[in-house]
């Protein structure tokens, strides 16, 4: 074959693929996907931050749904979603092994911490062990403030008083108060009572109304907070938008998408921590999460 032909033989390809990239980018162009999250990537701003991106990159919008974990995952199992962005990894294998999902992927994480009046009624202040912790603060009778939603947080608030061998849902109304509300709502209502919460320090971060309230208890592995991000299943609901739910799955998974996730800053501190990008002088670790 002559170097010409070879050329357009090249050249013949290339084009081949171009026109496939363009008609499938028409196809997805002006879609709008349902993204049931979380709380904390809303009240973070971190959804506010990245999502424009990806609309100027692709043309895809995205609505995003703000709740609780597992409302976000019964929603999604009912078919009102294309995506979830979630943090309660139990939860979420039990949603793919149902059927519901049809791929989830590791996105990033945070961590939890424990909060409390700076006079630090229940004696915890520096301690490592948060089932401790919260068994200091049952003892004490301390105010507490649970989300009672159903969560990730309060899933995790639970998995920890459970490691504490204590069921407080027996006091509610005493010293355990369920706030059946968002992290912003808690926050302020352990503010205004001068109680404890669990919260997730990114939404700790971003919240101005602290009253008094100070981190007391951080550092505990327990505390570890990972989110995943899902694909809620086509062959159970048609109607789900497949292409464009994948597109924004492989953004936000992939080296754009996870680099932005590391470059978000609130008052001055990065409040996430990508779980798919190589690690670097310039991508936070897990002990900056804690600081």
């Amino acid at each position: 074959m002559s170097a010409r032909k070879c050329l357009l033989s090249v050249l013949g390809v290339f084009m081949g693929l171009l026109a496939t990239l363009i008609a499938a980018t028409e196809t997805r162009a002006g879609e709008t996907i349902i993204l049931q999250s979380t709380t904390s990537t809303q009240n973070s701003g971190l959804l506010d931050y990245l999502l424009p991106k990806f609309t100027r990159k692709t043309g895809i919008a995205v609505k995003v749904v703000a709740v609780g974990t597992g409302q976000a995952l019964k929603n999604a199992a009912r078919g009102d979603g294309d995506v979830v962005l979630v943090h309660a990894r139990a939860l979420e294998d039990a949603f793919m092994r149902a059927g519901f999902g049809a791929l989830r992927r590791d996105v990033m994480y945070n961590d939890f911490v424990i909060v409390c009046p700076e006079d630090d009624p229940a004696g915890i202040k520096g301690l490592k062990d948060a089932a401790v912790a919260l068994r200091k603060i049952a003892e004490t009778k301390t105010r507490f403030v649970s989300r009672g939603d159903d969560s990730g947080t309060h899933k995790k608030e639970m998995e920890l008083w459970r490691a504490a061998r204590i069921d407080p849902r027996k006091e509610s109304g005493s010293w355990y108060l369920e706030a059946g509300r968002g992290m912003g709502a808690t926050l302020n209502m352990a503010a205004a009572m001068g109680a404890c919460t669990l919260t997730d320090r990114a939404t700790w971060i971003a919240h101005n109304n602290r009253g008094d309230l100070t981190i007391v208890v951080e550092g505990d592995a327990r505390l570890f907070n990972p989110y995943g991000v899902i694909l809620v299943n086509p062959k159970r609901h048609p109607h789900v938008k497949e292409k464009a739910a994948r597109a924004f799955i492989d953004w936000l998974t992939g080296p754009e998408g996870q680099r932005l996730i590391a470059a978000y800053r609130m008052k001055g501190r990065q409040l996430f921590f990508p779980m798919r990008l190589k690690r670097d002088k310039s991508v936070g670790h897990e002990s900056n999460a804690r600081k």
